[in-house]
């Protein structure tokens, strides 16, 4: 394929959006209705919900933590041939977590196996996705997640149903059917050469002048804070609920009802990313913002009205960061170090994903309910957003809407570092 001077902004970009879409819905959709699983697990296995917790968090952790490996290999060999490698590892640890007969074996396949594969297929396919767009990367990237609150509101009582008719062993077996689907995501995925490829260096020089930059480093400190608190609803809502008396299912359908409403977040925000002037940091904050604030008052709600309402703010909020927080990246480091950029990122904040699931159940264990769980995961957010203000621009309303194709010009020499205060400076 012919180099491009600059991303289509369209054409097969609408097939890897596609891809995206799929993907994400296999990838996160599965992880964000594992809660379902929690409880089956603890009761088979006889364990806290600490050490439970642990496999989600191993899952995710490695997904992000195994980011870098996928940004390398598809540099070299392209997104296609390493997110189809992904989907098989996905499947298979699904299919070995049927035969698990202690925790151990389930942080071994879920967690380590499928996180590897998660983590070949996650971060290849966003990258490649935003190396097709510029004006339009907030809105395709918004449409892309929007899988994730598809599947979401589809696996969590399809999940409850296979429970209750194949109990855990069998439903594993078909979690790992779908997860198989993703090998044929990655053939979706077609290699894009632009015009400014050769110019941005090899990996090494590309992770020397990202870690030189300051903004990027901020940036990556405050997705770090923000991933901690996160995915605690899909961890350990259903627990909550089932603490406070709710059935498993209507339990289960609440997560549901928070993915209708993460659905409509993803594609409002994506919208407003692009149409709206100014750094899309800004945009992030309000929704980091708002997004702690709803963790923090699940603990107050109560009565079902109350945490309906709750689980509609957190959907629409928790949805709405998730494609503002991936065209921020593109706007500090350019299109041309996307892959070294997104993956760094992702491994760091895996932190973030070890820690989160645990810190929570631990406080369950410690404190008897999940107060001081949803509180503490809410503060992890909030103080996310303190971090975000910092970003270059985040202040100043005078200075024009940097575009991402423009910034990815003043990111081509491999051996100069990146300015200091961001890409967008004259």
């Amino acid at each position: 394929m012919a180099p491009r001077a600059e991303p289509p902004d369209g054409g097969w970009g609408w097939m890897v959006v596609l891809a995206a879409f799929f993907q994400s819905a296999l990838v996160f959709g599965v992880l964000r209705t594992f809660g379902v699983f929690f409880v089956e697990f603890v009761a088979a296995f006889e364990e806290q919900a600490a050490r439970v917790s642990w496999i989600a968090s191993i899952g995710i952790a490695v997904q992000q933590f195994g980011s870098p490996v996928g940004s390398a290999l598809s540099t070299k060999f392209g997104p296609r041939p390493v997110v189809m490698t992904g989907g098989i590892l996905a499947a298979m640890g699904m299919l070995l977590a049927s035969f698990a007969t202690t925790l151990t074996h389930l942080y071994l396949s879920i967690g380590l196996l499928s996180g590897s594969g998660w983590a070949l297929t996650f971060t290849p396919t966003l990258a490649c996705l935003s190396r097709y767009f510029s004006h339009r990367r907030s809105l395709a990237t918004g449409l892309a997640l929007t899988g994730v609150g598809l599947s979401s509101f589809a696996f969590a009582p399809l999940f409850q149903w296979l429970l209750s008719h194949y109990a855990w062993r069998g439903a594993l077996l078909l979690v790992s059917a779908l997860s198989l689907h993703l090998v044929a995501c990655g053939a979706l995925l077609r290699p894009l050469f632009l015009a400014d490829d050769p110019a941005v260096g090899g990996p090494g020089a590309q992770l020397s002048s990202l870690l030189h930059h300051g903004p990027f480093l901020r940036y990556t400190v405050a997705l770090t804070l923000i991933n901690t608190g996160y995915f605690i609803p899909y961890v350990h809502l259903v627990a909550h609920l089932q603490d406070l008396g709710w059935d498993p299912l209507p339990a289960a359908f609440l997560l549901s009802v928070a993915a209708i409403s993460d659905l409509v977040g993803r594609v409002a925000s994506g919208w407003l990313g692009d149409a709206v002037p100014g750094p899309v940091a800004r945009l992030l904050v309000l929704w980091t913002s708002l997004t702690g604030v709803s963790l923090a008052l699940f603990p107050v709600a109560e009565a079902p009205t109350a945490l309906v309402a709750l689980a509609v703010a957190y959907g629409f909020t928790s949805g709405a960061l998730t494609p503002v927080a991936f065209s921020v990246l593109p706007e500090l480091v350019g299109t041309g170090r996307i892959y070294c950029g997104l993956g760094l990122v992702q491994m760091v904040e895996s932190i973030g994903g070890l820690l989160g699931a645990p810190l929570s159940g631990y406080l369950r264990d410690v404190t008897g309910n999940y107060t001081a769980s949803f509180v503490v995961a809410g503060a992890f957010l909030l103080a996310g957003s303190g971090v975000l203000i910092t970003l270059p621009h985040f202040f100043c309303f005078s200075a024009p809407t940097s575009r991402p194709q423009d910034l990815a010009t003043e990111a081509l020499d491999p051996q100069v570092p990146l300015p200091k205060e961001g890409l967008g400076e004259d």
